[in-house]
């Protein structure tokens, strides 16, 4: 498409007739400032922004002066309208498209949303529809210039201050209605300042620091649209001005507000990052905390919400990272496990924290900032010290892992960590699910490693009640104990493609796989239980001549070619050499079973 099929000086259609000499004035400063963006001239591009602003201020002024008379009402309701149509033009929206940089260009817009933010306070009747009506328009830019901006950008952050300037306006009307339509109108504001609190959060990149005065301009709107930090967190908020701008039939006008949960969220982890956010907000996070401690399914509510920074991949990883100490924050001291209705509120509430596990898989997995793994490896060593004496073994699968996979096992495996806050009977399946769902050899190993953790506590806890040992023990049956222990093995060792699996590209996944079977075997075998039926002659047979053998050969064949003393070959023997050790001890075990049981 050419430039000149582009040209937003055509964006606004046809030209108004002379009977209408106001909007003939809007239309002609709007080409103005279009034809000098497109010409490069900003020396003339601020002298055509000035006549606008001029222009606009006098429309504004005369409908604030005499509200009574309706002529100059009618003057602003048109120019809204002119600046609506000429944003929403297909020329425009073909702007927005285009990969032509000065199309990206802020500067086309600032204009334009200066002008609303002036005609929105000119708006005296059916003031709600109207600004209704624009604001789709306003995210709409917001949206494109946010992915488009740079940290050299400056005029993205002038945007933004405008759209701040709209929401200002918004408010300013608001303020002068009653009843419902006052209400309907602070909703609404509500909506637009946790859009653009996200669009603020996205477009600053790796720059926190520069938009601390936008997120303070946007936190100021908290308290007249009635937002806490608690019922943002926990998306309370998001449902209850929803349902006031939409009604109970709803319509499309949500899909203009994308990320409305990663706005609510990013709004409580600014006030978590600096008690300057949060105390113009007026909030105490202390007790924000407090509450989502004591209370589990609020807990899980803001689990569900944080999911949203995690799975952002615009957003800048030093938000990502607060948001991970703001998680790990919340889970220190008391943790309440307590909640009503457990069936009802589990299947509610499971599917969002699945997804939100599987969305800090991805953090752990391509963080770059290794101040984020630091965080990672310290929570990590917490846990090893709580649990190193009870589970001497655990730890060897890690040998072949990344460091910043260590938040893992951070987030899955520590008493104060996303799974132990999840039900003891659904936690099974939760890994099996996470395990299925990955791609990443080193995120299965970690996740085989948390089920084997979480195994051995099951069983250290049968143990230790003495004569209650009986009831312990087929509890433990029910929840980690069973024969999809088995199949987890079985998918990693004999994958469903066929064939032994790929060495070494799996070698942590394989090497974590062997040592859970070793591990279920030597426990099932010491107890004389079958709770897994690990130690059936069939599975036995099956394990030795599916998954065992095979993969001895595999791995044999794979040392034998690899006898070369070069740097790649020496790797790859380096990387067998704890799975060839542990498989065979495996074989041995077996072979002992079966020959017991002949």
């Amino acid at each position: 498409m050419s430039v000149e099929s582009l040209r937003l000086s055509e964006a606004s259609l046809d030209e108004p007739p002379s009977s209408q000499p106001l909007l003939l004035r809007l239309h002609r400063a709007l080409i103005s400032c279009s034809t000098s963006i497109e010409a490069g001239d900003f020396c003339q591009l601020e002298k055509s922004v000035a006549k606008l602003v001029d222009f606009l201020d006098s429309v504004t002024g005369a409908a604030v002066s005499e509200p009574d008379k309706e002529c100059f009402e009618s003057d602003g309701f048109q120019v809204l309208t002119e600046l609506q149509r000429y944003i929403t033009s297909p020329s425009v929206d073909q702007a927005l498209d285009s990969p032509n940089k000065m199309f990206k260009a802020p500067g086309y817009f600032i204009p334009l949303l200066s002008g609303l933010s002036k005609v929105f306070i000119s708006i005296n009747r059916r003031q709600f529809e109207q600004v209704k009506e624009a604001v789709p328009v306003v995210i709409n830019v917001l949206k494109t210039m946010s992915l488009e901006s740079d940290e050299e950008d400056t005029g993205y952050e002038a945007l933004l201050h405008r759209s701040i300037d709209i929401a200002k306006s918004i408010q300013a009307v608001s303020m002068k209605l009653e009843d419902k339509v006052k209400e309907k109108l602070r909703a609404l504001l509500g909506l637009y300042v946790l859009q653009v609190m996200a669009f603020v959060s996205i477009g600053i990149r790796d720059k926190v620091s520069g938009c601390v005065n936008l997120v303070l301009e946007l936190s100021r709107f908290f308290s007249y649209c009635n937002l806490s930090y608690l019922s943002l967190i926990t998306g309370c908020d998001i449902d209850k001005i929803t349902s006031t701008v939409v009604g109970e039939d709803g319509d499309d006008f949500m899909g203009y507000f994308p990320n409305l949960k990663l706005g609510a969220s990013l709004s409580v982890i600014w006030g978590y990052i600096s008690n300057e956010f949060s105390e113009v907000v007026g909030e105490d996070l202390a007790a924000v905390k407090a509450e989502l401690s004591g209370n589990q399914v609020k807990r899980w509510q803001a689990l569900g919400m944080l999911r949203d920074i995690f799975s952002c991949v615009n957003l800048p990883w030093e938000l990502k990272k607060q948001a991970t100490n703001f998680l790990l924050w919340i889970f220190e001291g008391n943790i309440s496990h307590e909640y009503d209705n457990k069936d009802m509120e589990c299947s509610f509430h499971m599917p969002s924290l699945f997804a939100t596990l599987q969305a800090v898989q991805m953090v752990i997995m391509y963080a770059p900032d290794s101040v984020i793994r630091k965080y990672a490896f310290d929570a990590f060593r917490k846990h090893r010290a709580e649990r190193a004496e009870r589970t001497p073994e655990i730890g060897a699968t890690f040998c072949c892992c990344f460091c910043h996979y260590l938040l893992a096992f951070a987030f899955l495996s520590s008493r104060n960590q996303v799974l132990a806050d999840t039900p003891t009977f659904l936690r099974f399946d939760i890994l099996m699910a996470l395990i299925k769902n990955t791609d990443s050899s080193s995120m299965i190993a970690i996740l085989i490693d948390c089920l084997r953790g979480e195994m051995h506590m099951e069983n250290c806890r049968s143990i230790s009640v003495g004569n209650q040992v009986i009831q312990a023990q087929t509890s433990a049956s029910t929840t980690f104990w069973n024969a999809g222990v088995l199949e987890l093995v079985e998918l990693v060792l004999r994958p469903p493609k066929g064939g032994p699996p790929s060495l070494p590209e799996y070698g942590d996944a394989v090497l974590s796989a062997l040592n859970l079977y070793r591990f279920v075997l030597i426990t099932e075998s010491t107890g004389k239980t079958n709770w897994t039926g690990v130690v059936s002659k069939n599975n036995l047979q099956k394990a030795y001549n599916e998954w065992l053998l095979p993969l001895r050969t595999l791995v044999t064949g794979i040392a034998a070619e690899n006898q070369d003393y070069d740097q790649l070959a020496e790797d790859t023997v380096c990387a067998l050499n704890p799975i060839e050790l542990v498989l065979f001890r495996c074989l041995e075990l077996v072979e002992e079973k079966l020959n017991h049981a002949g």
